[in-house]
């Protein structure tokens, strides 16, 4: 078979099935917790049952006295072993423009415990079983202290203090914008729109739980993750226990799900190492699922007021947003970060929109930390925006159609700086939009609205215009390309698989290069020792990793050309690569790309290369979704769902619409059934899949994908754009606009205009009760 039909058959723009299956679906999976190396502990940890208290004295003599019982471990005995606190970068100011503040936050809590759920003890036993059973008979002194739960009581005159001493739970405000020009714009609007909208706290409960096993031997000490990005994992576990990196290994095999909530270490994973190191022990844990609801980072919680001003023809003056971001008990970088500064990059998203003012507090409450949750900042900056156009239409009477078209950047506009200084590269939005209203017959909504009515069901519809960074701000990769005398190519990215099949399209990229059978290649990832590199996260892998894959595959090819001349005694120029064979142009002197390899030392010829991309990429999308609601018991079905997507380059159409399906059911339960719950004193009301509710197989009939109109991306050879986080940011607005639309259509619109997400049947139900 020639390389063009592996080309064709393999190679980029075909939807080719992807390798990692094959072995997750046999169950020879390697998940973290599936490694018992011989001779392991077991570490279960101690909680808080309180959102605050003060810890007074930690009696553990009855756990240690308990068979199989090593060792407890408790914050103090950290701390005086000179294990610090997870690392904090105040980078951002206080109201005041003094340092961003935030309690540090300890492997295991000292002096203060300042979330429900956060780790308290340790122990370390020869079974699992000993070591719960051996937490039961910890004795711990609380001193419960008053809680200050959500943002809005976090705020308030009086509020219970994260830090004790500290002026307010401010950690830290970011100022957008000419706040005089948007004042000067309001006065002189003939119409504002202001919404209050409330994104709601998210668990990510990714397939597989977090899990860690450290295992020291010959004085270093390898750890085995769940995690998205071992680079970081390693660095940060050695800044944690004060050593050198390089006696530090992280190995992420298969990573069951990530969702950005494994984007950092945690607590837990500190705790495993410390104790291996000092015990020269394995030692291994894995959380269970109300661990995991308890501790494992959520995302969102942002409560705004929003304001639009527009002229009478419907042409947005100003923009102005107040944001309270809910950033838990300890306010990490990227918890930050998200909500005050990557979110507000897209604020304004695909319209021509020039004057903004926005404020972003980011506020500690005790509650548990939030950080990176699929789409991170950009699906809550998009909601607003989405929200504030469909009710511009309805106040302005203008077709919600009408009146963003009329404020769309134009593709001739490209490239276009918005009012946040961020370039879009690349991007026709009103092709995307156009095709998007094609792809779901916005037109024939009528008819589908009556055959609806005359099944008792109430229709309504509601779509998404919009854009999204994609990126992580990390645009340069390091890879390895190596060709095996033993008849393969290799190639190692420091970018992590977690079910969005990844590793897949890299092989197919080198196919492009190489025209191989895809059978032919390998693709290996998750290993500290191997190579260093920002990881997985913000959409990011494709268009950086991806591109450097194809930079070192060339590469290689280029140096097996040097190799071929001297092994035919040619000059390089003279020789070609085809089909997996080097040849001398015009003669039937050749020698194959594997016995080429198998006779350098070491048996491989080895390119080790790093590429950088100018920038990110700005993937955007038009999402159209058309709901069913039961008047009887206000049941929301999703019975339709639609879209258009300029991903520029798409390497496997089959992922591409992949990604797209799992994102938008992840934005549906946003808009339709997830939250997680805190009560006023800060106890979680969701700690299990019994009261947290999410979104099901069934919750959409059919999807269907249009990738295109695509305009390949400027900032990277590939022309690639992110896409792993597109559906989840256009589902959630485009649903909760279809709710609204559905009751607007039976007079209930200043009912539904009030309703927060998730749009449960019993609230849905009560808008429908409105007078």
């Amino acid at each position: 078979m020639t390389a063009l039909t592996m080309t064709a058959r393999f190679g980029s723009g075909r939807e080719v099935k992807r390798i990692e299956d094959e072995g997750l679906l046999k169950g020879v999976g390697r998940f973290a917790d599936d490694f018992a190396p011989a001779g392991g502990l077991h570490l279960r940890f101690l909680r808080s049952p309180h959102a605050h208290a003060r810890i007074g004295a930690i009696d553990a003599s009855a756990a240690l006295e308990l068979p199989g019982v090593v060792a407890v471990y408790t914050g103090a005995e950290l701390a005086a072993a000179g294990v610090t606190p997870l690392p904090l970068a105040p980078i951002f100011q206080r109201p005041d423009g003094s340092p961003g503040q935030s309690p540090l936050r300890p492997a295991l809590a000292v002096e203060f415990a300042r979330y429900v759920g956060e780790p308290v003890a340790a122990v370390a036993a020869e079974t699992a079983e000993a070591a719960k059973d051996a937490l039961d008979l910890i004795m711990v002194d609380y001193e419960p202290l008053p809680a200050a739960v959500g943002v809005v009581a976090a705020t308030a005159e009086g509020a219970p203090l994260v830090i004790a001493g500290a002026a307010d739970n401010i950690a830290a405000r970011m100022r957008h914008g000419d706040p005089a020009a948007a004042d000067s714009a309001f006065a002189k609007a003939a119409h504002v729109v202001k919404l209050d909208l409330v994104n709601q706290r998210l668990a990510a409960a990714p397939m597989e739980p977090r899990a860690a096993v450290g295992e020291p031997k010959d004085g270093r000490l390898t750890m085995r993750l769940s995690t998205q990005m071992p680079s970081s994992a390693r660095d940060s576990l050695a800044g944690a226990l004060g050593v050198d990196p390089k006696t530090i290994r992280v190995v992420a095999d298969d990573v069951g799900g990530g969702f950005g909530m494994k984007t950092g270490i945690y607590p837990e994973d500190i705790v495993v190492a410390y104790a291996a190191h000092k015990l020269q022990r394995p030692v291994r844990w894995a959380a269970d699922r109300s661990e995991e609801f308890l501790a494992a980072s959520h995302g969102r919680d942002v409560v705004s007021h929003a304001e639009m001003a527009l002229d009478a023809q419907g042409k947005v003056l100003a923009y102005r947003v107040r944001s309270l971001a809910d950033v838990g008990a300890y306010a990490g970088t990227t918890g930050i970060i998200i909500q005050v500064l990557i979110g507000p990059w897209v604020s304004t998203s695909i319209y021509d929109i020039r004057t903004i003012d926005f404020q972003f507090d980011a506020v500690l409450t005790h509650s548990l930390p939030t950080a990176a949750y699929r789409g991170a900042g950009r699906p809550e900056a998009i909601y607003l925006i989405e929200r504030l156009f469909d009710a511009a239409a309805r106040q302005t009477g203008i077709d919600p159609v009408e009146i963003r078209r009329r404020n769309l950047i134009s593709a001739a506009q490209m490239p276009y700086t918005n009012a946040m200084g961020q370039v879009y590269d690349s991007g026709d939005f009103e092709a995307v939009l156009d095709a998007g209203l094609k792809v779901a017959d916005w037109t024939g909504f009528s008819k589908r609205e009556a055959e609806s009515k005359a099944r008792g069901k109430l229709r309504g519809r509601g779509f998404a215009s919009f854009l999204e960074w994609t990126g992580g701000n990390a645009f340069e990769e390091r890879v390895t390309c190596e060709v095996s005398g033993d008849g393969y190519v290799e190639v190692y990215a420091t970018t992590m698989p977690m079910g969005q099949g990844i590793a897949t399209s890299y092989a197919q990229l080198v196919v492009d290069t190489f025209g191989l059978d895809i059978a032919k290649v390998k693709v290996v990832t998750g290993d500290s020792d191997r190579g260093s590199g920002f990881g997985s996260a913000g959409s990011r892998s494709l268009f950086t990793a991806g591109s450097a894959i194809d930079a070192a595959s060339k590469e290689t090819v280029a140096k097996g050309r040097d190799l071929a001349a001297e092994a035919l005694e040619a000059a390089s120029a003279d020789i070609e690569y085809v089909e997996g064979e080097y040849r001398v142009a015009g003669t039937d002197r050749a020698i194959g790309l594997f016995e080429l390899a198998a006779r350098q030392p070491q048996r491989r010829i080895l390119v080790d290369s790093t590429t950088k991309v100018g920038g990110p990429s700005w993937p955007n999308g038009c999402h159209v979704c058309e709901v069913e609601i039961d008047p009887e018991t206000g049941v929301v079905e999703v019975v339709a769902y639609a879209s258009a997507n300029d991903v520029g380059r798409v390497v496997n159409p089959m992922i591409v619409r992949g990604q797209l399906d799992g994102g938008a059911v992840q934005g549906l339960g946003q808009a339709l059934t997830e939250a997680v719950v805190y009560d006023e004193s800060g106890q979680a009301m969701t700690a299990s899949f019994m009261d947290y509710a999410m979104p099901r197989a069934d919750l959409v009939q059919d999807f269907r994908h249009e990738l295109g109109p695509n305009v390949p991306c400027r900032t990277n050879p590939l022309g690639a754009k992110g896409v792993g986080e597109l559906g989840t940011i256009g589902a959630t607005p485009a649903a909760v606009i279809a709710v609204i639309d559905a009751l607007t259509r039976v007079g209930k619109q200043e009912a539904a205009m009030k309703l927060q997400m998730p749009l449960t049947p019993q609230k849905v139900w009560r808008a429908l009760q409105a007078p």
